[in-house]
């Protein structure tokens, strides 16, 4: 009697995928990371944020919405930058603007106030910009 040739181990993002599945015939669970592209994109509907006031970021500095996943920055006077705050390393949202650069508390990797650049990584690529304006006093930002 001959055995069967082993078939190769599944890769963990298959049983990780499977296990989604088994979950969601459950019941509706929203699962990521299974499909093959790049994963660091928020989707965000496309529709402005209000985050109040724009006197709340400071000129050389900026300022974390956390709950909205939205960094501010304002490298010069009036001059605002806004980007997701979500590290593209490996997800964490970036917990402050010090000494001129965004940081992530996981991993250490800093960005740039005006442009999101990698500057120190892990970090494989800079965060994304999003458009962001003044009106009445309050910044408005929309991702791109």
């Amino acid at each position: 009697m001959s055995e069967a040739p082993e078939s190769p181990a599944p890769s963990r993002r298959t049983l990780l995928c499977g296990a989604a599945a088994v979950l969601a015939a459950g019941g509706t669970v929203a699962v990521t990371g299974c499909s093959s592209t790049s994963a660091g994109s928020d989707s965000a509907a496309k529709t402005p944020v209000d985050l109040g006031p724009a006197s709340g970021v400071p000129v050389g500095g900026g300022t974390v919405f956390r709950e909205k996943k939205i960094v501010v920055t304002q490298p010069a006077e009036g001059q605002y930058k806004a980007f997701s705050a979500k590290c593209t390393h490996a997800g964490c949202v970036v917990d402050q603007v010090k000494n001129q650069k965004i940081q992530c508390p996981c991993h250490g990797s800093l960005f740039g106030i005006t442009d999101g650049a990698v500057l120190d990584g892990p970090a494989p690529t800079p965060l994304p910009a999003y458009d962001v304006v003044v009106e009445g006093g309050n910044l408005k930002v929309t991702p791109r």
